[in-house]
């Protein structure tokens, strides 16, 4: 992974106390710990450590000559209010520690304290640090993307060109066909067809076509009046109605009953409904987009899917590519969806091994980009073995249906891609990084289409 996956230790500690020889075994402690730490003798010194984003905890003494201890947590606090600071005082009282907890400290300990209760409380103010500044920067990084970039996230070909055909029929009236296998993100695609239109003011209304039941299915698109029939006991606006100047995603169309399919090719046509138990016409403006696991033109030559409904609905198509067909984005979309982890769980995030990624960039993804982000959760939950995927396939006859020569292509451009964002660019240190020479990853870059620069 990139800067913000790394390990614990990338975070230092500063150590602020003014007896040396307490400084110096304290410092110690922590170094046999594994914590790489900065000592210093006043607050004065360490002062210019601190700044917004810094990768760094502070450790500091109360009792100092010069600017206390708890004067400096209020400076820390007006410079980044994320930045934990542990105050230590060999004077400390209840009243005393209560008091620095209120004014945001995130830990306090008094001397003499045992080295493993130091230990554990700096270990758990550095998971707090990474957590925050991981979180920061994924952030910032979302906020310089451009609108659907931040949604549809891939660098590769294969989502550059979702990307352009969702933008390029955002604004327009078209009604939109979905294609895509189980987990791609056929929703979130409708959602930024919605979102980058005219018509995100008003209502997104989805609904899924194979949770759909026949016999209630004309109320639920259309609505019903009150008394339309036994359990109608008030009026119920239908789907129809409520997306009315926006936008109706029908999910797994291909999966609506031919009755009800009747129903709905009518209500496009005319762009009207009549609620159940009513005369009266409703005319809808809502932009209809449809997604399906399978080819509708197929399913409707073999008489599974109404015709007419299919080249009604088949105004626009956008397909999206299934996980192991754009390999390169799984890095960067594994680190997406780990940085979102660990913010819901309020955890760190455990440094990918080389063998993990390797397990990441082969296997096969029938669930697409969902599993994915399962495999994420589990990741940061601290679930998975040695093998992430374990248990399940990495790759058969279905699961990988491309040639050889085309899947290590892949593989092979995933890696190098991978490489070049974890050094920014620098094409000596990625070449180092994979073992090769600075010319031969100058001829893989010409061969695969890759633009070193863009990573800078």
């Amino acid at each position: 992974m990139n800067k913000t996956m790394n390990t614990m230790a990338t975070i230092r500690v500063l150590l602020v106390e003014d007896d040396e020889d307490v400084r110096l075994s304290t410092a110690q402690v922590l170094q046999l710990a594994g914590f790489e730490v900065d000592g210093f003798a006043s607050v004065e010194a360490a002062r210019a450590q601190i700044r917004p984003g810094a990768p760094v905890v502070v450790v500091c003494d109360v009792k100092l000559p010069g600017t206390s201890g708890t004067d400096w947590l209020q400076q820390i606090r007006t410079t980044d209010a994320d930045l934990p600071v542990i105050l230590v005082t060999g004077h400390g009282h209840i009243a005393m520690a209560v008091q620095a907890m209120r004014d945001g400290a995130y830990d306090f300990i008094e001397k003499p304290f045992t080295r493993e209760r130091l230990a554990a409380i700096v270990r758990h103010a550095v998971e707090r640090r990474q957590l925050a500044l991981q979180v920061r920067e994924l952030r910032d990084a979302l906020e310089n993307w451009h609108g659907i970039q931040a949604l549809l996230i891939g660098r590769s070909a294969e989502m550059q060109k979702v990307r352009r055909t969702v933008m390029a029929l955002a604004d327009t009236s078209a009604d939109v066909l979905i294609y895509g296998e189980t987990g791609t993100g056929k929703e979130l695609v409708a959602r930024c067809l919605h979102e980058h239109s005219e018509r995100r003011r008003r209502n997104f209304v989805p609904i899924n076509c194979g949770g759909l039941p026949e016999n209630l299915a004309e109320s639920e698109l259309f609505g019903h009046e009150a008394g339309a029939f036994t359990s109608a006991n008030r009026l119920r606006v239908g789907k129809f109605e409520h997306a009315d100047g926006g936008t109706l995603f029908l999910d797994e169309i291909e999966s609506m009953p031919m009755g009800v399919q009747i129903k709905l090719l009518r209500a496009l046509q005319e762009r009207s409904i009549e609620r159940i138990g009513s005369n009266k016409t409703i005319p809808v403006d809502c932009r209809i987009v449809a997604a399906s696991k399978s080819d509708l033109q197929e399913l409707s030559e073999q008489h599974k899917f109404r015709a007419d409904l299919y080249y009604r609905i088949g105004v626009a198509f956008i397909e999206l590519p299934p996980l192991r067909e754009r390999r390169e984005d799984i890095p960067l979309l594994f680190e997406h969806f780990c940085l979102m982890a660990a913010s819901r769980f309020s955890a760190a995030v455990p440094e990918l091994s080389g063998a993990q990624l390797a397990d990441l960039m082969g296997y096969g993804w029938p669930g697409n980009v969902r599993e994915l982000r399962n495999v994420a959760d589990r990741f940061v939950l601290g679930l998975p073995g040695e093998r992430l995927t374990r248990g399940r396939g990495t790759g058969d006859g279905q699961a990988l249906p491309r040639s050889l020569p085309l899947q290590v292509e892949a593989y092979e451009r995933a890696v190098v891609v991978e490489m070049l964002r974890r050094h920014q660019g620098d094409q000596s240190a990625t070449a180092q990084a994979l073992g090769i020479a600075r010319q031969t990853l100058h001829d893989k870059l010409r061969k695969l289409a890759i633009v070193a620069d863009e990573f800078r």
